[in-house]
């Protein structure tokens, strides 16, 4: 493990395996680190680099939160471990840090981004404000009260799905990092941001899941509309989650250059 200070003073924790140009893995809600495990196939042509976001694992939590200190900590990691611009990986919340921090001014020398999650007009939304809501539960000490809310109000898992997750020992492994959730639901807040992605520079291929629902089938579209050259690719057979094994290839050929 090594860390880096990102520029409001919180250590950020990071992995670094592999040989070659400097991948960076960006990672969605519930994520860290040790998430993304690089196939051989990928750390044999980059160095790949995983970090824990704010709040979660071995990197601190500094407050007050705002959406901008998730793209300066993943500009710090970028800073710290490679001298050239990195290749990046994003997905989930993971895919709209990296699309904000590149449209931020960020140097990236390309970047693939798996269904950040902006919300649209046909997005399912819950009753209350989620953020709000999982705050108050975390602050209540009901964390997997909050880790249920996420999987059925904002996610909206099928009700067969809930059901087998009761009492699951991995769900109960999720609710020390709840607090997080309000930065996931920040860092995609107002929807598709066309005017921030109209800004970015570096070649994008933006990715989505076959099996995906409709509105996130319109989201991802309309960002790789947004953003300047992008090229947007289905993932047959796969919906939101997909394995680096799957992903590995695609990554491989985009970010090898011609």
């Amino acid at each position: 493990m090594e860390t880096v200070t990102s520029a409001d003073g919180t250590v950020i924790a990071y992995d670094k395996v592999g040989d070659g140009p400097a991948l960076i893995v960006s990672v969605g809600a519930f994520c860290d680190r040790k998430t993304f495990v690089a196939p051989p196939e990928l750390s044999q042509r980059f160095t790949v680099i995983t970090y824990d976001r704010r709040g979660r694992g071995d990197s601190g939590d500094t407050q007050p939160f705002a959406p901008e200190r998730e793209y300066e900590d993943l500009a710090a990691v970028a800073a710290a471990s490679s001298s050239e611009a990195p290749f990046v990986f994003g997905h989930s919340s993971g895919a709209a840090i990296a699309l904000r921090a590149a449209a931020a001014g960020m140097s990236v020398a390309g970047l693939v981004a798996y269904e950040a999650p902006f919300a649209t007009a046909d997005t399912p939304q819950p009753d209350v404000d989620p953020a709000e809501h999982i705050r108050m539960l975390v602050a209540s000490d009901r964390r997997g009260e909050a880790v249920s809310f996420w999987m059925s109000d904002v996610t909206g898992l099928p009700e067969e799905v809930l059901a087998q997750m009761d009492g699951a020992p991995w769900v109960k492994a999720l609710e020390p990092v709840a607090h997080t959730l309000p930065y996931d639901l920040a860092v995609t807040g107002g929807g598709v941001p066309a005017d921030e992605l109209g800004k970015i520079t570096a070649p994008v291929l933006v990715l989505v899941g076959e099996d995906s629902p409709a509105w996130f089938q319109d989201s991802v579209a309309s960002q790789a509309a947004a953003t300047p050259g992008a090229q947007l690719s289905t993932l047959k057979g796969f919906g939101h989650n997909a394995p680096p094994e799957v992903i590995t290839p695609l990554l491989i050929d985009f970010f090898t250059p011609r």
